[in-house]
């Protein structure tokens, strides 16, 4: 069975000219284990897919048709289209988002950012949620992570700060882990380096990855299968290599001719090793 079925989801919104549709019969089947990268240009429906699946959608924007199924279930809640059972969110799907600097608390020490929902969930001490934070941090490659535990996020790097945020989505152990460009916004040194990381915690952890890009490149080096997007709709899915070396759509097509990095090279993901090597600076 799979681990997360989005089966033709369909999402309006309320805009400035009226109400229009976003996402259009949008499906999506995402085995235990599989890390499947969803791309298209900007507007295209990527975000607004991985909002849905998480039950964060933005204001009068409503799910009008379909069904979203973690382990078989569908998590849209019975009698309303806007539903969806909270229970699910972190402790089954968990969610990377672009920018780190928005999402964390400016305010608040990230060891306790990292664990703070979890806590709660498991009735931890205080002490024994610092633990699993300084934990948690050396496992995502953060230096001196006691240390680290105890900054704000305005004190570490973008790369610590997107580091902080993949162990925040760990913390509760999901089974799925759905990302919104998480490294966009990094250098291309980190960039491996956080790329590196995903692969080893999917890898290690057999999560159900979800990864969305602009970037062909990046789905190169992380993925095995690829689903593209266009103006709110899946256009075209397959086995990574197939996609790229045989694609059925003009603008999957044209997707690929517009990325320079695609080569031989890019797939390094798929059988070799795109990391870099790791600094205190870089980290």
């Amino acid at each position: 069975m799979p681990i997360l079925e989005v089966d033709s989801l369909t999402v309006d919104i309320d805009g400035e000219v009226g109400r229009r549709r976003i996402l259009d019969d949008v499906s999506i089947t995402l085995e235990a284990g599989e890390p499947m990268g969803l791309v298209g240009e900007s507007g295209s429906g990527k975000s607004m897919t991985l909002r849905s699946i998480l039950g964060m959608l933005p204001s009068g924007a409503e799910i009008v048709e379909g069904e979203i199924r973690f382990r078989g279930t569908n998590i849209l809640t019975s009698g309303s289209r806007r539903g969806y059972d909270q229970r699910i969110r972190g402790t089954g799907i968990s969610m990377v988002f672009q920018e780190p600097a928005i999402a964390l608390n400016p305010v608040m020490k990230v060891g306790r950012q990292i664990t703070d929902a979890v806590a709660e969930h498991k009735g931890l001490s205080k002490r024994s949620a610092h633990e699993l934070a300084v934990e948690l941090m050396d496992r995502v490659g953060i230096a001196d992570p006691e240390r680290r535990a105890h900054s704000y996020p305005f004190q570490l790097s973008g790369g610590m700060r997107q580091r902080v945020m993949i162990a925040a989505a760990l913390a509760q152990e999901p089974e799925v882990l759905l990302c919104d460009e998480p490294t966009t916004a990094l250098d291309v040194t980190i960039q491996a380096q956080v790329l590196d990381l995903f692969r080893t915690m999917q890898q290690e952890r057999g999560l159900g990855l979800l990864y969305v890009t602009h970037d062909l490149a990046v789905v190169a080096q992380l993925c095995q299968s690829i689903s593209v997007m266009k103006d709110g709709q899946i256009i075209e899915h397959g086995v990574l290599q197939s996609v790229f070396d045989d694609p059925t759509e003009e603008y999957t097509r044209k997707l690929l001719t517009a990325t320079p990095r695609i080569d031989d090279g890019a797939f390094a993901g798929t059988g070799g090793d795109a990391s870099a090597g790791t600094s205190e600076g870089a980290r």
